[in-house]
């Protein structure tokens, strides 16, 4: 099967949009705060920036919030670094809640 211009074209712009998804991807979580990674979190625990996952949950539930907790990410939000939870109760309707990882206080739920 010979390689036309046409083919060249179409594969050219299929590589461009691709790369194009995860700066589109990137930005948005600019938006909202970027989500540490694993090494990252240890670190940042180890440093005592955050809390340790356990005692923010343990804060969340002391305050009357009894869920499952499906999710954690450690998030920094304008140079402040969150637990962003995702919560599943009893009632099945899935909820997320905010914790200050500096001192495990919660700061909302959505």
């Amino acid at each position: 099967m010979p390689v036309t211009p046409k083919l060249i074209l179409f594969i050219l712009l299929a590589l461009l949009a691709g790369s194009a998804i995860p700066a589109a991807v990137r930005a948005a979580e600019e938006g909202r705060g970027a989500c540490l990674r694993k090494a990252e979190q240890r670190a940042a625990v180890a440093t005592h920036r955050a809390v340790p996952l356990a005692r923010a949950i343990r804060s969340l539930h002391m305050r009357g919030r009894r869920a499952e907790v499906v999710r954690a990410e450690l998030c920094d939000r304008g140079g402040r670094l969150v637990y962003v939870l995702t919560l599943l109760p009893r009632s099945g309707k899935v909820t997320r809640a905010t914790i200050d990882a500096g001192n495990g206080e919660p700061l909302g739920l959505h």
